[in-house]
């Protein structure tokens, strides 16, 4: 779908694609990555979960990984995010936003800063109240973390995203060390609201993305993205 010169408000196209392999999800994020290169395209957020996976930014090394890449109980992939190794798997969602930043403001801290508030304004609707941590990048409640992030910019169009685990099964980050991070233990929103689901959420996140990055969401079928 194209632009309209006429909006005075961005739009952004929402995508709730439900359970989805990393690969093909992230397939879908270097194809949208290329389109906005070919030409102008509106914003996206995919809204995903992934089957078990864990992934290593850019410039990370094996250091953090508990066992040989062959016995982790989960495939691994390298991509081209910043930071450390992380672990999705369902009962986590993972939101992959398609910005041109030339739109907001060219600046990734700024970026980086927003997605955590996003972050933040999710949980406190869920009565939990949620921090920055100095020096780090997340979202946190006391030591315990609730929320990575993980980005790519090039050409200011953002791909890789966000992660916030809402109700996952979190043995599946015992075989690493999460995001590098040594002295604080990774946690959920369903240690505080224990009925908490991810559908529950997402609609949370998606009316605060909106708000923050001042966009007006639009939910679209998953065949316009026509990958």
């Amino acid at each position: 779908m194209g632009l309209n010169p006429h909006e005075t408000t961005p739009r952004c196209e929402v995508y709730e694609l439900g359970i989805v392999p990393y690969a093909e999800a992230w397939a879908w994020q270097k194809s949208l990555v290329q389109r906005h290169r070919d030409g102008p395209q509106p914003d996206r957020l995919l809204l995903v979960e992934h089957p078990g996976v864990y992934t290593l930014g850019q410039g990370s090394t094996l250091d953090h990984l508990k066992r040989p890449p062959e016995q982790l109980p989960y495939p691994l992939f390298r991509t081209e995010r910043g930071g450390e190794v992380t672990h999705h798997c369902l009962g986590q969602l993972v939101g992959y936003p398609i910005l041109n930043l030339k739109r907001h403001q060219t600046d990734l801290h700024w970026y980086l800063r927003q997605l955590e508030e996003v972050l933040i304004l999710t949980l406190a609707e869920f009565g939990v109240m949620a921090v920055r941590q100095p020096g780090l990048t997340g979202v946190w409640v006391g030591h315990c973390k609730l929320a990575a992030i993980g980005i790519k910019v090039s050409r200011w169009i953002t791909m890789h995203g966000l992660a916030l685990n809402v109700c996952p099964d979190l043995r599946g980050f015992e075989a690493i060390v999460p995001c590098g991070i040594t002295d604080k233990p990774v946690g959920s929103l369903a240690q505080f609201c224990p009925e908490v689901t991810v559908d529950i959420v997402r609609p949370v996140v998606v009316k605060h993305f909106a708000a923050v990055f001042g966009v007006v969401p639009t939910t679209e079928n998953v065949a316009l993205l026509d990958l």
